[in-house]
């Protein structure tokens, strides 16, 4: 397949397609008073959002991981949609792509169930081709979910677009460029170290990059 025929598009979920950081770190410190621990603060465990969950928790309270991981995965789910909401012109830009011809993918550090569940009940599901979660191999920034995701969309990758480090660093892996969005997870600075193609305070530029498609 010749680099003309790629299509693939590789969105992160989490702090790039969908603000749902409140969310995650409400369930993520809920789990230490039920388990009758010290809860670390918001902002220390918002430095950690990308990694596996249980890798978050070892940072913490690294004897505790199992059950801390239980008490997320059953907070979670309940409460996943309370303030979480697509970064403003995420669906817009989706549509835009998609009637273009383009191949659209989630490629998350979330388990492709859950991951699924919370593109739906955003209201992506429809726009997405094919939602990848990290399931039981190598999480970012190795590339596996990146080419897994490419791999279901039966296509190369053109762009890996996050707002993580690990994002970055997993589409470099890949051979895809990296567009780094500002709104997220990481701050500026961490972002910029990682020196990727684009790096904007929102998707609008990714339209203007996108080579036409044959």
């Amino acid at each position: 397949m010749s680099r003309a025929d790629s299509r693939g598009i590789l969105f992160d979920l989490d702090g790039t397609l969908v603000d749902s950081l409140p969310d995650i770190i409400d369930s993520f410190l809920y789990a230490f008073p039920a388990n009758g621990l010290q809860a670390p603060t918001y902002a220390q465990v918002r430095a950690l959002i990308g990694l596996p969950l249980d890798i978050m928790y070892a940072e913490f309270a690294p004897q505790h991981v199992p059950a801390l991981c239980a008490s997320y995965r059953e907070h979670y789910p309940l409460n996943f949609h309370r303030n979480s909401r697509p970064y403003p012109g995420v669906l817009e830009l989706l549509h835009t792509l998609r009637e273009r011809g383009y191949l659209l993918a989630v490629a998350t550090t979330k388990k492709s169930p859950m991951a699924r569940r919370f593109v739906d009940a955003m209201g992506l599901g429809d726009v997405l081709h094919h939602v990848q979660g990290t399931d039981d191999f190598p999480h970012k920034p190795a590339p596996d979910v990146l080419h897994r995701a490419l791999a279901a969309l039966g296509t190369q990758g053109l762009w890996m677009v996050g707002d993580t480090s690990l994002d970055l660093r997993a589409g470099k892996a890949a051979g895809l460029r990296t567009y780094g969005v500002t709104w997220g997870t990481h701050p500026v600075e961490e972002l910029a170290r990682e020196t990727p193609d684009e790096l904007q305070p929102d998707l609008k530029r990714l339209l203007e990059r996108l080579p036409p498609l044959s």
